[in-house]
């Protein structure tokens, strides 16, 4: 069981990842009012993922962001109207369709990625590389270990223990 300063620096580091992600989805939703034209940032994964891991299966693509396909498809829709995603003939299985990353969506992904890297480079040229390494690799672990931890089943809490009333001959459960 943690300590409660093991829960109090817990909820300190909690409290600012909670700021971070609000600072990041307030960035966010400033960047979609100045570009009209921008994709949603879980619209974008599914093209970083294509980028990155290649042409796949919508359903496969579902699954590397743990969405429902329903999800995926309306988003792959807007990608394809956007000329960023194209669909091609699984040459495995010609009955199937595999999804792909056009040039177009390539530049965009590599824009958005030397964009993003430039301005934390800026944010954090201050920093001792020391400090900078460390962050990176502190960064790595935690979000490493959060995945982990997330995917491990939580074992199920015991109910409470119903409430004690005292009585002149001892105590006794009262009914929950």
């Amino acid at each position: 069981m943690p300590s409660d300063d093991d829960l109090a620096l817990a909820d300190e580091v909690s409290g600012q990842l909670i700021r971070l992600v609000r600072l990041m989805e307030r960035k966010h939703a400033q960047y979609q009012a100045d570009h009209p034209d921008a994709v949603e940032r879980a619209t974008y994964l599914l093209l970083v993922h294509l980028v990155k891991d290649g042409p796949r299966r919508a359903g496969t693509l579902a699954e590397a962001v743990h969405s429902d396909p329903s999800t995926i498809s309306r988003q792959v829709a807007h990608l394809v109207r956007l000329g960023l995603v194209e669909r091609t003939t699984d040459p495995e299985d010609g009955r199937a369709t595999l999804l792909v990353a056009t040039d177009e969506g390539r530049r965009v992904f590599e824009e958005n990625r030397r964009v993003r890297i430039e301005r934390i480079a800026e944010m954090l040229d201050d920093w001792p590389v020391e400090d900078r390494r460390k962050l990176a690799e502190l960064l790595a672990r935690f979000t490493t270990d959060f995945a982990n931890n997330a995917l491990k089943p939580r074992p199920a809490e015991a109910p409470p223990a119903p409430p004690v009333e005292a009585t002149a001959g001892g105590s006794r459960s009262l009914p929950g």
